[in-house]
């Protein structure tokens, strides 16, 4: 997840201000001129540095999230132990959760696309998520001692990123049920240890299932 500079920066200001309106209000219902008097910046500062607004709401959608070769480095390595790759990929989904409103706007927005899609949804999936997931197949192939993924690989892939998935997606609902897990001042590092100890023991059922099999 990347910061918005709003202190110095017209962009910036653009950028934060469109998130916060696009997220509660979808791109139809925002208008430019409502971003622009937000951002304390005139219509023609949107032209400038985006184009419309449609290439505002591009550049939200996409310049606030880490690049996806910026997270693959994280767990995709060959040479990483199992442990290792578990741990860069949780702290992909925990990293984003220490900017508060930014995070949670930014996940708002991506459900709102969801609802009301542009075609940007279907991009990330493409350019983004296929990536990342298929990252994650060739680690976890590698690590139960498998050549080609097949349905269970993919599905444990699948099981493994929804941990991390889920401290998005779910946020108020953990606050509401246990809201220590979230609060607590070592609570990310908690997360991380808890996140890599499950998906380590998914891993070894899959393997255990295998010989069995």
């Amino acid at each position: 997840m990347t910061e918005i500079n709003t202190a110095d920066s017209a962009r910036g200001r653009l950028l934060h201000a469109a998130l916060g309106l696009f997220a509660h209000q979808g791109f139809t219902k925002t208008s430019t001129r409502e971003i622009a008097e937000s951002a304390g910046t005139n219509l023609a500062a949107i032209k400038y540095y985006f184009g419309d607004k449609a290439g505002l709401y591009r550049a939200v959608f996409f310049e606030l999230q880490s690049k996806p070769e910026e997270e693959i480095r994280r767990y995709g390595g060959e040479a990483l132990s199992l442990r290792d790759a578990l741990r860069g990929l949780y702290l992909g989904f925990l990293e984003p959760l220490k900017q508060g409103e930014l995070t949670t706007l930014c996940m708002k927005l991506h459900m709102r696309e969801m609802l009301e899609p542009t075609g940007l949804w279907s991009e990330e999936i493409e350019q983004g998520i296929r990536p990342m997931h298929e990252a994650l197949v060739r680690v976890l192939c590698r690590h139960v001692g498998v050549a080609q993924p097949d349905e269970h690989i993919t599905r444990l892939a699948v099981c493994v990123a929804a941990l991390g998935v889920h401290l998005h997606v779910g946020r108020d609902v953990t606050d509401a049920l246990a809201p220590a897990l979230n609060n607590a001042p070592d609570a990310f590092d908690r997360w991380l240890d808890a996140l890599v100890m499950y998906a380590e023991a998914m891993v070894a059922a899959e393997v255990q299932r295998r010989a069995s099999a």
